[in-house]
């Protein structure tokens, strides 16, 4: 590449669990090949960037967590500009792009992009290129891998527009203009040579005999008996098949990997030295809260923190650490070829030769940890490979149909694919491992590209005054069905949990606590974040919805406030309405009898249920509703009032997508109607119900 000083901008990021900073992170990667140098910091470490004096271009890539909250890393500067005494010209030298990550699955999608969009814009700063909002709902990549595509010219204009005006930098502008041009004959060059940096034809990476392979592939289009052939995770069909593809540049490979002999006393292999705030929590007790003919099984596990530090609040949430499934761990191992070496200790360290900017050996990899243990507890095996490591193992595969599949995989082109046979049927790892057999990655590239091992958060459901020394909570197993591309399988935590308490596991309608205690062997490493509470005022009314085991939470609430109204039988205690459902009102009605009773000794002033499978009473003048949000139409003038007039919390808790968002569109089409108002008014005073914490999700897709 000639010399020259290439064009210099900043890239900050705001990341939960990390998807923002490997986006940031690829960007930074790709910087180069256009001509650009890139520097790339987190929010969190204000000591590396300074906005106040950056003149050159800034990317933002920011995530959302929680109920629209920024992630933790960008907490500290969201707060620094929303400070009111920042005048109005604050960073009106300032030009930025930001793309901003979200679930259309959650009430406000990208709201912490937005919030930073927004503020900026307020302080004067100008955006030299359109804002990107990126949907897990339906798949990142739809959004970012074009705003990527579009950044490198945005900011090639940007720098033209920023030399011809800055009269003082004169100098620099001239070196950054020739270092542009010479960038863009780069590129012009190499996209008129035989071989590109990303549109890569079949025979430019294939030899002679590979292509021929690969031709006769494509002529391939029927089944023996005539039947067009249909596409699959192994396969493509025309147009596809037959097209030239856009794929990702080569992720850089950062880490080497050792496997040594360490004597057993100095393997450093503890669920503690992942976490050092999660605690090993033993059983006390598990029950089914469902009949054996409930399509959906829920169990509650009862876990006994008497002899723990654990103080907590009904709504708060428990993060169980669960491992990742033996048989798949070893199945793992074997296809790697390094299940002799499953006791030898992990040794990482980072390439000398590595192009990957900011690298950095993994944090959450404890050392002398052994690769078992590595494999078990500290890599998300399960989870769904990004086309970022879809490309990067086309260059570990043997076969030429099975590279040009995974190729497509990950190209521009093949995205529709890639969505229907690997994001949506939740493909992992192993099931392309399987499914293409001459792949044969080496364990680096796992430890590259794998995420963290992430905690499951469960809803306590439970009061603490009630229960003294114990905490609830409720799950139901998630199942997924096998499928073309994978084996049937139950959720990883869920899957683990219930496998874990089976010895102790009651059946419904057991109403003593088991005698038996619950031994070593049955213990969750746990800890407590804060998320979702009652209000401190008692006299607040509260609206819960809470269908299925959303319901976990408020029965937490309803403990508490029972135990409360003991304790000051003549204070002020507002309303309390709970709307509940389930499939049939005989199998699955959980909590049933605790929830009967919260009414009768008027805990809980109103008790509203649906039961969505059960049939109608052809003799009722009108139908039953279905569903809590059509609960929830039925009492629209209570519920309005409660909110607007009386100041009163509404708490939704359960799935995501679809309950969660048909409640909320609910709630604003009660807004229009009992108000008179337009939609856009009535989703302005929802999102004012949010701002004011009192509109609370505890939601999950």
């Amino acid at each position: 590449m000639p010399c020259g000083v290439a064009p210099r901008f900043l890239i900050l990021y705001g990341s939960q669990r990390g998807q923002a900073q490997s986006i940031a992170e690829e960007i930074s990667e790709q910087a180069t090949e256009h001509g650009f140098l890139a520097k790339i910091s987190c929010l969190s470490k204000g000591d590396k960037y300074n906005l106040d004096r950056e003149h050159g271009p800034v990317v933002f890539v920011v995530s959302t967590t929680g109920d629209g909250e920024p992630p933790d890393t960008a907490l500290k500067f969201v707060k620094k500009i929303k400070n009111k005494s920042l005048p109005g010209d604050h960073y009106s030298h300032l030009h930025y792009a930001l793309l901003g990550l979200g679930d259309t699955n959650y009430a406000n999608f990208c709201n912490c992009g937005k919030t930073i969009d927004k503020r900026l814009q307020e302080l004067g700063a100008k955006h030299f290129y359109a804002t990107g909002h990126a949907d897990d709902g339906t798949g990142l990549e739809v959004v970012v891998d074009p705003w990527i595509e579009g950044l490198w010219e945005a900011l090639k204009k940007a720098f033209s527009r920023m030399s011809d005006s800055n009269q003082e930098g004169t100098a620099q502008g001239e070196a950054t203009e020739k270092s542009t041009q010479q960038g863009a004959e780069i590129q012009e060059k190499l996209d008129s040579s035989a071989v590109s940096l990303h549109l890569l034809k079949l025979g430019d990476v294939e030899t002679q005999k590979e292509k021929a392979e690969t031709s006769a592939s494509e002529s391939e289009t029927t089944e023996p008996s005539g039947a067009p052939l249909e596409p699959a995770l192994i396969r493509s069909v025309p147009p596809l098949s037959q097209s030239a593809l856009n794929v990702p540049a080569l992720p850089p490979a950062y880490l080497e990997v050792r496997l040594e002999d360490v004597p057993v006393e100095e393997v450093g292999c503890s669920v503690h030295v992942l976490k050092e705030d999660f605690r090993e929590v033993p059983v006390s007790r598990a029950l089914h809260l469902t009949r054996d003919d409930a399509v959906k099984s829920a169990i509650l596990v009862e876990l006994d923190i008497a002899d723990q530090d654990m103080p907590y609040q009904p709504g708060d949430a428990f993060d169980v650490l669960c491992p990742n499934r033996a048989s798949e761990v070893e199945e793992l191992l074997s296809r790697l070829g390094v299940e002799d070496q499953r006791n030898r200790c992990v040794y990482l360290q980072l390439r000398k030769d590595t192009k990957k900017k900011g690298a950095q050996v993994p944090s959450y990899i404890p050392q002398k940890c052994t690769l078992q243990y590595l494999l078990t507890w500290c890599l998300e095996i399960r989870s769904v490979p990004k086309k970022a490591f879809v490309r990067a193992l086309v260059e570990w595969t043997q076969d030429s149909r099975e590279k040009r599949r995974l190729q497509e995989l990950c190209s521009r082109e093949g995205s529709a694919d890639y969505n229907k046979f690997v994001r949506d049927t939740n493909v992992c790892l192993l099931d392309l491992l399987q499914t293409f057999s001459s792949c044969s990655p080496p364990l680096s590239l796992l430890i590259e590209h794998l995420p963290k091992l992430q905690p499951r958060a469960y809803s306590a459901a439970s009061s603490s005054l009630c229960h003294p020394g114990k905490v609830h909570f409720v799950f139901s197993v998630v199942e997924f069905p096998a499928c073309a591309e994978h084996p049937e399988r139950t959720g990883l935590c869920t899957g683990w949990l219930v496998h874990h308490v089976s010895p102790i596991l009651q059946p419904c309608g057991t109403i003593t606590a088991a005698k038996k205690t619950a031994d070593s062997g049955h213990t969750f490493p746990s800890r407590i974040s804060n998320t979702f509470h009652l209000p401190s005022d008692p006299s607040v009314p509260v609206v819960m919805v809470g269908p299925g085991t959303g319901v976990a939470p408020f029965i937490g609430f309803l403990q508490q406030r029972e135990k409360e109204r003991e304790e000051r039988q003549n204070g002020p205690f507002g309303e309390t309405w709970l709307f509940f459902g389930c499939r049939h009102k005989d199998r699955d009605f959980i909590f049933r009898e605790e929830l009967e009773r919260f009414v009768e000794n008027e805990t809980l002033s109103h008790l509203k249920v649906c039961f969505s499978r059960d049939e109608q009473d052809g003799n009722d003048p009108e139908p039953k509703p279905r569903y809590v949000q059509h609960q929830l139409l039925l009492h629209a003038k209570n519920i309005v009032h409660i909110l607007l007039k009386e100041n009163g919390y509404l708490y939704v808790c359960g799935d995501a997508k679809n309950m969660a968002k048909d409640v909320n569109d609910t709630l604003i089409e009660m807004l229009g109607n009992e108000l008179q108002l337009d939609k856009l008014e009535s989703m302005k005073m929802v999102a004012k119900l949010r701002e004011e914490k009192r509109y609370l999700q505890d939601i999950w897709s």
